[in-house]
């Protein structure tokens, strides 16, 4: 009798690296974007093939910062970021998730990562659906709602290392969207995140385990 198929068998595909950048994260933007680059670039030269960013790395992760550092991801003239980010990607021929960032539309901020392609070009962006409210008396009180409008869509985006699932940092805590991004065939869920210790050292491993087990 032939073995019952494993579900949580995983595709063959193709072998490659990828590279989760650390930033250490300043108030001056223009250092952000420079550390950033030479990542990238340290991380190209070491065999990279995607390379992951972590949520808001062009900014402090504060509410004083968020719409000061925002960006038009439709004017690219007043968009540094995305185009420090656009000519990496392409410079290097490197997909690029890129963490996420503060993105202005239509009078709104978004919390949005961005998803660049080997060519440069914009392949998708997500916009952080779950929004991080928090309020640990004597430790953290934070409320992402206050200054972000939470996006309403999932993100599937097919790369040349495979098709992946986007979530922002908070959205791994509800595995109904790593359950959809499985059924629709995907190969890598990435979180781009930045979690704080007073709640990610408690729930951080099991979080991904229940992500995994959906």
């Amino acid at each position: 009798m032939a073995d019952a198929p494993n579900p949580f068998q995983l595709p063959n595909i193709t072998k490659f690296k990828i590279a989760l950048c650390q930033l250490s994260i300043t108030s001056d933007k223009n250092q952000n974007l420079d550390r950033a680059s030479r990542s990238i670039r340290l991380s190209v030269e070491q065999g990279a093939k995607l390379l992951v960013l972590p949520e808001m790395w062009n900014c402090p992760y504060s509410s004083d910062y968020f719409a000061k550092y925002a960006e038009d991801f439709d004017n690219r003239d007043a968009s540094p970021t995305l185009s420090m980010l656009s000519e990496a990607a392409c410079c290097h021929g490197i997909t690029i998730i890129g963490g996420s960032l503060p993105e202005w539309d239509h009078g709104r901020l978004y919390n949005t990562c961005c998803i660049f392609g080997p060519d440069g070009r914009l392949k998708a962006k997500h916009r952080k659906i779950h929004l991080f409210d928090i309020d640990i008396p004597g430790e953290i009180s934070f409320k992402e709602s206050d200054t972000f409008t939470a996006g309403d869509q999932p993100t599937i985006v097919d790369t040349e290392v495979g098709r992946i699932g986007i979530g922002i940092c908070h959205d791994i805590r509800f595995p109904e969207l790593a359950a959809l991004y499985r059924k629709r065939g995907v190969d890598i869920i990435c979180y781009p995140g930045a979690f704080n210790v007073s709640t990610g050292e408690l729930l951080w491993e099991l979080v991904q385990r229940a992500s995994l087990e959906r």
